[in-house]
């Protein structure tokens, strides 16, 4: 009996193995540019596993790398199994994948499966003839009455019905934009079809998948109109699309036919799921191993809505949501605890509301709120050297789809030019996709062209890769260490599997506590102003040279992060 309890724990754990992992997303578009044209691709990621290893990650998540006319940067697909030209080719993905694991790091890829792009072979032959059996691997709707089927908005703004060529009072929908149509996940056959190219690269050796937009599978078949809330009279798809009764029954075929079959990790974008329902996605027998959480990342926005919605957010705001969010995911089982990613803005511009810290001091504070919350980091290009927002002076300089219909809605709602602009500015997701600095020279050794396929950030003279690996003061010194603290000091245990446990401070401090055979501390001074915390043990982890005391009280100065292993108590 023993010895088959002792099986039992050791396939737990090597079933659980992306617990203990530091996962590093990259945006191959702007990592860094092997052959000079101006565009990041897969041997530039292989070219700089040095630099990751010397970061510590173990996982490497890379963004969309398939066949795309790249409407949507990638999340566009227009054949599952090809690699878009620009990025590389097949040869050269496995390459990486043999490299990365030479070096200890796994490989996972994101997987979009609630659209593909209208150049796909499937949409392609719908379009060309209605009753081709590919017309049901889409959403088809006809016209009500010479209008549109309903008065749906896409999340990139517009209706989410586009007239079909050539045919009178026919419609396809789009969550997104309109070049990306959304598959039909009431088909069988379908869901099939993306069963076995989920698994044909599991075969190939990658670790596992980010599953991107994966709660819009299910749509309310009803097609009934939602209400209106907005000056173009229309109301938002989310209302739904989005986590619609009927999704568990595709997600939990989804993971008994792919991810359950093999030693993967399955990661779930999942907005829209509300608390209680967590145990489904991430239970014991839940859909996904983890899933992001984006109630405290929408900060900023009224209801993770338009930017135009801005909020007037504190700390205490944020750390409400932070807490919630971890009680929620302790109680079901286990998160993927972010920052940024490619469709968020820079957090230092974004949670830091001092500009004088939205400096290295500051990026080490927020680094340290989220690495050590229960649940696996992860990083994202340019967040481990302190990166920030850019200022852009023209719609013209933007790329991302995103952008550009939200600075149109705010011009709709009324707001001008300038109000527009700022909105875009603050949250753009093309100011987490622009090029990496590498270095402090023109192009900042992004590539050897001088001309990036979009704009740089343009502060690498202060922020690039190249000062920071040789200063230990330096944010990328700071990653290091937290990665270290958790994956590989004596506290490892404790800050990865120990209980989180919030603490009860003044407004503007973050702290909680790590609790396993010991207590791990962690307290974060997110104002600019001194704050007084009642602790007690050795610092671990501190983002200044010292945690002062006064008359016997340890004192956090501004923007400071420290780590402390609890001392005795000798109440």
């Amino acid at each position: 009996m023993e010895m088959i309890l002792k099986e039992k724990q050791q396939q737990n754990e090597e079933q659980n193995f992306w617990k203990e992992e530091v996962v590093y997303q990259i945006y191959p578009k702007s990592f860094y540019d092997s052959n000079g044209d101006g565009i990041g691709d897969i041997k530039g990621i292989t070219q700089k596993l040095g630099y990751l290893a010397e970061l510590g990650v173990t996982m490497l998540w890379i963004c969309p790398i398939f066949t795309s006319p790249m409407v949507d940067n990638g999340y566009d697909i227009a054949d599952y199994k090809g690699i878009q030209a620009e990025f590389g080719t097949i040869e050269d993905l496995t390459e990486l994948i043999e490299a990365a694991k030479a070096r200890g790091m796994k490989l996972i890829l994101d997987l979009v499966v609630n659209h593909s792009s209208d150049e796909h072979a499937w949409f392609q032959a719908a379009l060309a003839d209605p009753e081709s059996p590919y017309r049901d691997y889409y959403i088809f709707k006809a016209g009500k009455a010479g209008n549109l089927p309903n008065n749906w908005r896409s999340i990139f703004g517009g209706s989410v019905w586009e007239p079909v060529p050539n045919e009178d009072n026919m419609y396809y929908f789009h969550t997104f934009d309109k070049r990306q149509p959304d598959l039909n996940w009431e088909n069988p056959a379908l869901r099939q079809e993306i069963y076995e190219m989920i698994n044909w690269w599991l075969e190939k050796g990658i670790a596992g998948f980010r599953i991107d937009s994966i709660t819009f599978i299910k749509k309310d078949q009803d097609y009934g109109d939602v209400e209106i809330d907005g000056s173009d009279g229309l109301g938002s798809v989310k209302n739904k699309t989005r986590n619609r009764p009927g999704i568990e029954k595709f997600l939990t075929e989804l993971n008994r036919e792919t991810f359950q079959k093999y030693r993967c990790v399955s990661v779930g974008e999942a907005p829209g799921v509300p608390y209680d329902q967590y145990d489904q996605y991430i239970g014991e027998d839940g859909y996904f191993n983890m899933i992001f959480d984006f109630h405290y990342a929408d900060v900023d926005v009224e209801n993770g809505s338009e930017w135009f919605r801005r909020t007037n957010w504190q700390t205490q705001d944020l750390k409400e949501l932070v807490f919630k969010s971890q009680n929620a995911i302790q109680k079901s089982g286990w998160g993927a605890n972010f920052l940024e990613n490619h469709d968020q803005p820079r957090s230092l511009s974004k949670y830091i509301t001092d500009e004088r810290y939205q400096n290295e001091i500051g990026a080490k504070a927020l680094g340290t709120i989220f690495f050590f919350l229960r649940g696996t980091p992860f990083i994202y290009q340019g967040q481990e050297i302190g990166m920030k927002n850019f200022q852009r002076e023209s719609i013209e300089d933007f790329n991302d789809v995103s952008s550009i219909d939200n600075y149109h809605r705010s011009l709709l709602e009324g707001f001008s030019k300038e109000e527009a602009l700022n909105f875009v500015n603050q949250r753009s997701r093309d100011n987490t996709r622009t090029p990496f600095p590498w270095n402090a020279t023109v192009n900042a050794g992004f590539s050897k062209s001088n001309e990036s396929w979009l704009k740089l950030t343009g502060d690498q003279a202060e922020v690039n890769a190249a000062d920071q690996i040789n200063r230990s003061d330096s944010v990328f010194s700071h990653y290091q260490q937290m990665i270290h603290l958790r994956n590989h000091s004596e506290y490892r245990d404790i800050l990865i599997y120990g209980q989180f446990v919030p603490l009860n401070t003044a407004d503007a401090v973050i702290a909680y506590e790590r609790v396993g055979k010991e207590t791990v501390q962690v307290f974060v001074n997110l104002s600019n102003q001194e704050q007084e915390i009642e602790t007690s043990g050795e610092v671990l982890l501190n983002n200044y040279h010292e945690l002062q005391e006064q008359a016997g009280t340890k004192v956090l100065q501004p923007y400071q992060a420290v780590v402390i292993r609890k001392g005795e108590n000798h109440d």
